[in-house]
C-alpha cells in the first residue's frame, strides 16, 4: 500500500522567490517523496513538478503606483486561490516572500486550521515594523534568511528559524575571474569590464535603461577600452533595453546584452552597477565592488521613503549595518553621479581589497545549508 500523498500549497511572486521555492521543494522531496506541490511559481518551481494555477508574472509588480495599476487582477487571483484552498485544504501552505500577497492568504488559511510557513521575513527591520502583529496572527512559522531577524520574531513570540541564504550555499568562495573573461571572450584581457544589472522586472528596466546607457557613455570618455555586460531576465526586458539603445542612438556602444547569466557577468566584471534587490547580495557574495541604484515613480518613492527606518536600502549595507558600498537613488541617480562613483571604486585597489574581505565574512555568516535547514523546520508541520 502506498504512503499518503501530502499536498503543499506554495506561492512565489518573482524570480528570486522561484529560485528559493525550487530549492526548498527539492529538499522537501528528498525527505518526503510523497508530496505534491500546487500554487504559483516560475519555471524553476515548475521544473520540480509544481502544478501551477496562475502565471507568476501576474504578481511581479513593485511600488505603490504599479501595484495600484494591477490591483484588481492581483486581488482576484488571491480570492480564487483562497476559495480553492479553503474548499480543498492543503496539508501545509508556504508563502515564499511576496508578503503583501501571501500574508492575507496565510491569515485566512491559518484561521481554518491549515499550518502556514512564511519563507523570507518581510523587511520589518527596514520599514512597516507594525506588520509583525499581522505576521504573528497569520504565520505558524517564519524562515528567516538573515541572522539579525530571528531575535525580532522570538521577542514577539513568533516561531522562527534562521536558515541563512541559499545563494551563500552555491555561489563560489573565490570566483575565477580570469577564466570567466576567457570563457566570455573579453578582449583585450586587461579591459575594464562593468556589469550593469537594471533589475528583473519590466518596470525597473523602463526606469533605469536610459540612465544606464548614458552612464556607459560617460565611463567610455574616461576609459575608452571599457566594456559593458548587461544581463536581462526575459525577452520583454531585453526588448525594453534594446529600444532605449536605439532611441538614444547608442547601438555602437560596447554593450553585450545577455539572456540571464547575471552571475557570469558579475564574476567577469571589475565593477557592478546594480538595481537594489537580491542582485546586490549576489554581487556581494561574488566579492564584486558595486554601486547600488534605484528609481521608481515619484509618488511610490515618496511613500516608500516616509516609512523607512534605516538610511540604507541595499542588502550589503543592511547586513554590514553601515555604508560599505555607495547607494545612489532616485533623483541623485544621474549618469554623472553613477559614472563617477563606479570609476572611483574600480580605480581604488585598496578599497576593492577591503570590500572583498567584508563580503567574504558576510558569505560565511550566510552559508547555512539553507534548503535543508528550511525543510527540516517545515517537515514537522506535515507529520
Amino acid at each position: 500500500m502506498s504512503a499518503v500523498v501530502k499536498t503543499i500549497a506554495i506561492v512565489a511572486g518573482e524570480a528570486s522567490g522561484d529560485m528559493l521555492g525550487s530549492l526548498l521543494m527539492s529538499a522537501i522531496k528528498q525527505a518526503a517523496p510523497n508530496v505534491r506541490f500546487v500554487g504559483i511559481g516560475g519555471p524553476k518551481m515548475q521544473g520540480i513538478g509544481m502544478d501551477v494555477l496562475f502565471p507568476m508574472e501576474k504578481l511581479a509588480v513593485r511600488g505603490y503606483v504599479e501595484v495600484l495599476r494591477h490591483y484588481r487582477e492581483i486581488v482576484g487571483i488571491r480570492r480564487k486561490l483562497r476559495e480553492r484552498f479553503i474548499n480543498d485544504p492543503p496539508d501545509l501552505f508556504i508563502g515564499v516572500d511576496a508578503p503583501d500577497f501571501n500574508l492575507d492568504l496565510e491569515l485566512a488559511l491559518k484561521q481554518r486550521g491549515v499550518p502556514t510557513v512564511h519563507y523570507v521575513s518581510p523587511s520589518i527591520w527596514a520599514w512597516r515594523g507594525e506588520r509583525i502583529h499581522k505576521i504573528k496572527q497569520a504565520v505558524s512559522h517564519i524562515l528567516a534568511l538573515f541572522p539579525f531577524e530571528a531575535p525580532l520574531y522570538k521577542q514577539a513570540g513568533v516561531p522562527v528559524t534562521y536558515v541563512g541564504h541559499p545563494l551563500a550555499d552555491f555561489l563560489p568562495d573565490n570566483p575565477k575571474r580570469a577564466e570567466m573573461r576567457e570563457q566570455m571572450r573579453i578582449l583585450p584581457r586587461n579591459a575594464k569590464v562593468f556589469a550593469f544589472l537594471p533589475g528583473s522586472r519590466q518596470s525597473e528596466v523602463r526606469q533605469l535603461a536610459a540612465t544606464y546607457i548614458e552612464t556607459a557613455k560617460l565611463i567610455l570618455q574616461k576609459l575608452p577600452e571599457a566594456q559593458f555586460l548587461v544581463p536581462l531576465a526575459s525577452r520583454e526586458t531585453r526588448t525594453i533595453f534594446e529600444n532605449e539603445l536605439w532611441r538614444l542612438e547608442a547601438q555602437q556602444l560596447p554593450i553585450t546584452m545577455l539572456f540571464g547569466h547575471a552571475h557570469d557577468a558579475m564574476i567577469a566584471a571589475d565593477g557592478v552597477l546594480v538595481a537594489s534587490g537580491t542582485a546586490t547580495l549576489e554581487a556581494a557574495l561574488l566579492k564584486r565592488p558595486m554601486v547600488i541604484t534605484y528609481k521608481m515613480p515619484a509618488l511610490s518613492w515618496w511613500m516608500h521613503k516616509r516609512k523607512m527606518y534605516q538610511p540604507y536600502v541595499g542588502l550589503p549595507n543592511i547586513l554590514a549595518e553601515k555604508f560599505v558600498v555607495p547607494e545612489i537613488l532616485q533623483d541623485d541617480a544621474t549618469p554623472e553621479n553613477l559614472a563617477q562613483a563606479l570609476l572611483n571604486l574600480v580605480n581604488n585597489k585598496k578599497a576593492v581589497e577591503q570590500l572583498e574581505q567584508v563580503f567574504d565574512n558576510m558569505h560565511h555568516t550566510l552559508r547555512q545549508d539553507t534548503a535543508q535547514k528550511a525543510a527540516a523546520a517545515i517537515l514537522p508541520y506535515l507529520a
